[in-house]
């Protein structure tokens, strides 16, 4: 028996009460290393830096007086912490403050980052927004790869798909046909990617093909993008890499990672389907 928790053990797939009062109880943290194994990563020695940026957007609580607060909020989880959070686990978490009576904003902001912290095991950070602040729908940078007119075979993960020439560039691509399914459930995730990179250049069809080759693959968001990743960097070998997908959402949440071997930062809006 497994001394760590599984996904199989998690809120997913099962009937679950809605609670409305703060319990920090309900998050439930998934080691991430047990999918990294798999990709020969160690955290004590990533290949990148990142984060998983998570957008929630069914957030609430109640004033002293028990009036409704409503916010969009921005949860950033470092992709060094140990953990990952379930997402239902997050949702169910997030809707146990729609009946908690706060102070002030400030108090929630608290409470939210010490209890992501401490599941996930390290440092997680909250922007909050109000609604009328949020108005900006991005666009992915970069050159499109998805007009390409590719024949498709391939629908379960495969790197031998990718492959790269000799000429020396510095591009950023991008693809609106990520699909991935949930690692428990099997519900699909919908996603765009955008794959930044400098070195020996990249078969644009290849990528695409191996970016499709996702479509019935059955991994968290967070891991699709390590996987993106080491499998880049492996078949193709490029000085500089970042691989951001940004997902569409589902259950009030979408789940955005990043990790990249030369940029701490990376901005990049909501996209359309956001």
């Amino acid at each position: 028996m497994s001394l760590h928790p599984t996904a199989e053990q998690s809120h997913l797939g099962q009937s679950t009460a809605y609670a409305d009062q703060y319990d920090a109880s309900l998050l439930f943290p998934i080691p991430r290393q047990e999918n990294r194994d798999e990709l020969n990563i160690k955290l004590a020695n990533l290949p990148f830096i990142g984060l998983d940026i998570w957008t929630a957007y069914e957030v609430s609580w109640l004033n002293a007086k028990g009036k409704p607060q409503v916010r969009i909020v921005e949860f950033s989880f470092s992709a060094d912490a140990p953990n990952l959070v379930e997402s239902k686990s997050f949702k169910l978490y997030l809707n146990s403050f729609n009946g908690t009576r706060f102070e002030n904003e400030e108090d929630v902001i608290a409470l939210w980052e010490k209890d992501l912290s401490a599941v996930s095991g390290a440092d997680v950070y909250a922007e909050v927004r109000r609604l009328d602040e949020v108005t900006e729908i991005g666009a992915l940078p970069g050159e499109s790869l998805d007009e390409l007119d590719i024949e498709i075979s391939q629908y379960q993960v495969d790197a031998s798909l990718l492959a790269a020439g000799e000429d020396q560039v510095s591009e950023t691509l991008h693809s609106n046909l990520l699909k991935s399914n949930c690692l428990v459930t099997g519900q699909p995730d919908w996603g765009s990617v955008v794959i930044r990179y400098e070195g020996k250049q990249i078969d644009h069809e290849a990528l695409l093909k191996y970016i499709i080759s996702f479509r019935n693959h059955n991994e968290f968001h967070e891991q699709c993008v390590e996987r993106m990743f080491c499998d880049i960097m492996a078949r193709c070998k490029p000085d500089k890499l970042t691989v951001y997908a940004r997902y569409v959402r589902r259950g009030g949440l979408d789940i955005n990672p990043y990790r990249s071997n030369f940029e701490d930062e990376f901005d990049l809006a909501r996209l359309a389907r956001q």
